[in-house]
């Protein structure tokens, strides 16, 4: 694994349910998506399987893997997971440098 992505209990959790609920137990995939007005944002969506990527972080029981052109941008971050009684999400840590979005799922990176 070439990614220090890490990942939290209750993500962890909720990603191998997530994967065994999708036909793919023990893997799951993370990218990173632009936002839709291309304003810099990048927004993580996680799906189930390995879609093509390399595998970025291990941890009791799965596997997240991610595109290999993403590694970069991923490298020392945190995957959590959060749940309320409202709800429940997928919260990325932003890397040093740059702006978190408002709702913990993306940040911005910040040019110079």
């Amino acid at each position: 694994m070439a990614c220090n992505l890490t990942i939290s209990k209750s993500a962890t959790a909720e990603l191998i349910r997530q994967s065994a609920f999708g036909g793919t137990p023990g893997e799951m995939h993370i990218d990173l998506l632009e936002d839709s007005f291309k304003e810099g944002w990048l927004y993580i969506r996680l799906r189930c399987g390995q879609q093509d990527g390399i595998p970025v972080a291990r941890t009791d029981g799965i596997t997240l893997f991610a595109p290999s052109e993403q590694l970069t941008l991923l490298q020392d971050l945190k995957l959590d997971y959060f749940c309320d009684l409202s709800g429940g999400g997928f919260l990325i840590s932003a890397p040093e440098g740059a702006l978190a979005s408002g709702c913990g799922t993306g940040f911005k990176l910040m040019r110079n």
